[in-house]
């Protein structure tokens, strides 16, 4: 669903305008909508209906505490990468039961805490983190199940810094080698491998790379058991990609589409499923908005200084990514386009949201819409150039909330320590 749409000449969050929530809260400013974050869970759950399958919330995307307990009061477990995330999705309500860390890189300290607070599943990503963890379950006492991350080797087509699926990706274990490791790890004593889980990239637009890994794992589940494991789960992971460029051939799939997919792929399988969205849930659920501070007129296009920056909105910099930007007060019909920088007061030349971006004419003041910003945005941001993070806001109908004030100077600077001997 589109919560974000032009009514009466305004763009609104579902019944708020976004120009007032920009007036009151103070821009740079990202706003989420309630409604689009239930319908998007919603799709998944109705299309998950007769899989014995979960769904884990991909905390990374985007771990305000809001936004978790949104999708766990719907039902959503979560899926973690640090303990900063187990602890976010703990505070949030998700059950420690309901929760799967994943990672390529877990300290024992961590494994230990995840251990202590009784997380469902560990997804091991290498023979060594093996060893730590079945060190670390012995000294508590415990027996841990555990899935081990295998690497089909799939090119999921998507962006070379989101792509995790190949043999050159630092993550999981090369299939070619997950017989051995699940061999290593049945040697533990204090391990129990019974599940096999995936993750090849993310903002995947086709079916195809899906089916071709569940198709590997299917086969590698097969073996496995042949082997002696008792194999009881499969973790499909996420990755599933969303509209960024309404004006484009990019047309994810549908949800119901990749869901009759793994039911194909999976059947007879005898395994529980699981699906770790993130970016599908949040994404298009939301904008950021910035102020204009300036046009500068230039000779071969006019560059549109705003309040929001990379620090903000790290992703056009960081991956080349296209967000489409509107203005929040709609354009008049057949207003004439020029090609437009929308860039911020970083100093840095790669501080930009938009690069000749055909735009309408804007001035000093307005409120543009950087839209299908609520996955890897305020998550990402940072205080480069002493920028204080922004505010995050959440939508409900006619009424909004700020989920995380704007940070102020005074606590950014309270955060350094200056020694004595300066």
């Amino acid at each position: 669903m589109d919560s974000f749409v032009y009514q009466g000449g305004e763009m609104v969050a579902e019944s708020v305008p976004l120009a007032r929530i920009a007036r009151d809260v103070g821009t740079p400013v990202y706003v989420y909508s309630l409604a689009a974050l239930r319908a998007n869970y919603q799709a998944f759950a109705t299309s998950m209906r007769g899989l014995d399958a979960e769904l884990h919330y991909a905390v990374k995307a985007n771990s305000n505490l809001a936004v978790i307990r949104a999708f766990a009061a719907q039902g959503a477990g979560a899926d973690i990468v640090s303990i900063g995330e187990m602890r976010r999705a703990l505070a949030a309500g998700v059950a420690a039961s309901n929760i799967v860390f994943s990672g390529v890189g877990k300290k024992e300290v961590e494994l230990r805490q995840a251990l202590e607070a009784g997380v469902r599943q560990i997804n091991v990503e290498s023979s060594a983190e093996l060893d730590t963890l079945d060190a670390v379950a012995k000294s508590l006492g415990r027996v841990v199940d555990i899935a081990i991350r295998v690497n089909p080797d799939v090119d999921a087509k998507t962006h070379a810094k989101i792509t995790t699926g190949r043999k050159g990706n630092k993550f999981g274990i090369d299939i070619d080698l997950a017989r051995d490791a699940y061999a290593h790890a049945a040697s533990k004593k204090n391990l129990r491998p019974i599940g096999v889980a995936m993750h090849i990239g993310s903002q995947i637009l086709s079916l195809e790379p899906y089916r071709d890994s569940i198709r590997k794992l299917r086969g590698l589940v097969g073996e496995l058991r042949t082997d002696g494991h008792d194999i009881q789960r499969l973790d499909l992971g996420g990755g599933y990609g969303i509209v960024y460029r309404d004006q484009s051939n990019e047309r994810p799939f549908a949800v119901g589409d990749y869901m009759e997919m793994v039911r194909e792929e999976t059947a007879g399988l005898g395994c529980a499923l699981s699906f770790e969205p993130g970016r599908s849930l949040v994404g298009n659920a939301g904008v950021l908005l910035g102020e204009v501070i300036l046009v500068k007129p230039g000779t071969a296009r006019t560059f549109v200084i705003i309040d929001a920056a990379m620090n903000d909105l790290i992703r056009p910099t960081l991956y080349e990514a296209w967000h489409d930007i509107v203005p929040s007060h709609e354009p008049a019909a057949g207003a004439t386009l020029a090609a437009t920088d929308i860039v911020g007061p970083i100093c840095e030349s790669g501080d930009y949201l938009a690069q000749n971006r055909p735009m309408p004419p804007l001035a000093a003041g307005d409120v543009v819409v950087v839209k299908s910003a609520g996955a890897y945005g305020a998550v990402m941001s940072s205080t480069y150039n002493t920028r204080p993070l922004v505010p995050e806001v959440l939508v409900d109908g006619d009424r909004y909330e700020v989920i995380r004030p704007r940070q102020s100077l005074d606590d950014l600077l309270a955060a350094d320590r200056v020694p004595e001997w300066l």
